[in-house]
C-alpha cells in the first residue's frame, strides 16, 4: 500500500500529543483515528481530513482544498487537502486541529474483537 511516508510521519509527530490515537492502513493510505474515528489520512497526493460539515464549504478553494469524491459524490465533512496546504508544521497543525476538534465530538466507537 503505497501512501507518502513522510507525511505519515508529520502527522504522526502532530497528532503524538493528543490520547487515543491509532494508526491503520486504508483507503490506499495511513489511517490516523481517534476512539475508532478517522480524523485524516496520508496518502501519495496529499491528506484526508475530516471536518465539521456545517463549516466545511467555507473551508473550500475548489483546488487546493477540496471535497473527498467517492462513487462520484462529495462527502460531506471531508476534505482533501494537496500538499502545498499542508507544508509547514503550523499549517499542519491548524487543520489537524479541525479534525480533531470533529471528532471529539462524535461518540466512540465500541472496540473491534
Amino acid at each position: 500500500m503505497a501512501y507518502d511516508h513522510e507525511l505519515a510521519g508529520r502527522i504522526r509527530a502532530a497528532l503524538s500529543f493528543h490520547p487515543g490515537i491509532a494508526e491503520k492502513r486504508m483507503f490506499g493510505g495511513l489511517a490516523f483515528l481517534v476512539d475508532g474515528h478517522m480524523v485524516a489520512a496520508a496518502s501519495n497526493e496529499g491528506m484526508m481530513l475530516r471536518v465539521d460539515p456545517a463549516g466545511s464549504a467555507r473551508l473550500l478553494d475548489g483546488e487546493r482544498v477540496r471535497p473527498v469524491r467517492m462513487n462520484g459524490r462529495d462527502l460531506g465533512g471531508w476534505l482533501y487537502l494537496e500538499p502545498e496546504v499542508i507544508e509547514d508544521e503550523s499549517s499542519l497543525r491548524a487543520w489537524l486541529d479541525r479534525g480533531l476538534a470533529r471528532v471529539r465530538t462524535l461518540p466512540p466507537k465500541p472496540a473491534q474483537s
